[in-house]
């Protein structure tokens, strides 16, 4: 795509999580999905896209199946003449994976997007809504859906209470969003985020779950473009069943985005 041409980006994608709720007793990455690994479907959406230049992919130290993986998938980008995709190992928190991660991309690069490899069905749409708005001068934006729940804040209850939780509040949810990746970011902006998260704590660092978050904390604006509901993390057994129903389903050939 043309903002892609004007920019050099590379794509990281955080692959280093445990995956223990699935139950497969393999990383999250590696949990099969229509008969192939999460991380398989996820950079060939990248691919797909044309929007990278590299492609950075932290995965759990000494996992080599999930570096072979991205070996192969290397080998044919490079025969496509596709992005170059390197390989890192991810930290303990998710903070951490991406900072590693943002360390092996190659110079010349302004712009990076983060991508979570738990969400291997993103629509090459996506990718380029938020290319097109870092084209247009946005330093940060995400994708991100309307919150179609009516959702509650809550506090703990006392011992004696007739349950464990009550509502504390109900924020409007004409003003809610629920935020997917890839993420996409000025490089320069991102990695002062970055630097500036050096004095947290290691409890408020833990505590980042995503890369908006940090960019918010220099007062930098965030901007917002559609996300998609193909675009669903998957964290739970019934978030799996629902991946592989889109991919295998009789819904499958209505995949179409507006």
């Amino acid at each position: 795509m043309n903002e892609s041409v004007q920019m050099k980006i590379a794509v990281v994608v955080v692959a280093a999580g445990s995956g223990e709720r699935l139950g497969h007793g393999v990383p999250k990455a590696r949990v099969p999905l229509g008969g192939e690994p999460m991380l398989v479907h996820s950079l060939r959406g990248i691919l797909a896209s044309g929007v990278a230049s590299q492609i950075a992919v932290a995965i759990p130290a000494d996992d080599e199946i999930l570096r072979g993986i991205c070996g192969s998938l290397s080998a044919e980008a490079a025969g496509a003449q596709g992005p170059e995709i390197v390989v890192v190992d991810g930290g303990g928190t998710r903070a951490e994976s991406v900072a590693a991660a943002l360390a092996a991309i190659a110079p010349g690069t302004t712009a990076v997007l983060i991508h979570d490899a738990a969400r291997p069905l993103t629509p090459v749409e996506v990718y380029h809504r938020v290319v097109k708005s870092l084209a247009a001068g946005a330093l940060a934006v995400i994708p991100a859906l309307a919150v179609v729940d009516t959702v509650k804040t809550v506090t703990p209850t006392a011992p004696g209470e007739p349950a464990v939780e009550r509502v504390s509040g109900t924020p409007g949810r004409s003003q809610l969003r629920a935020i997917q990746t890839p993420q996409g970011f000025d490089l320069a902006t991102l990695r002062r985020a970055h630097e500036g998260a050096a004095g947290m704590s290691a409890a408020e660092y833990a505590a980042i779950t995503d890369d908006a978050m940090l960019v918010e904390a220099l007062g930098e604006p965030v901007y917002v473009v559609h996300g998609s509901p193909h675009s669903l993390k998957i964290t739970t057994p019934t978030d799996l069943l629902l991946a592989e129903a889109m991919l295998q389903g009789p819904l499958a050939p209505r995949w179409i985005e507006g």
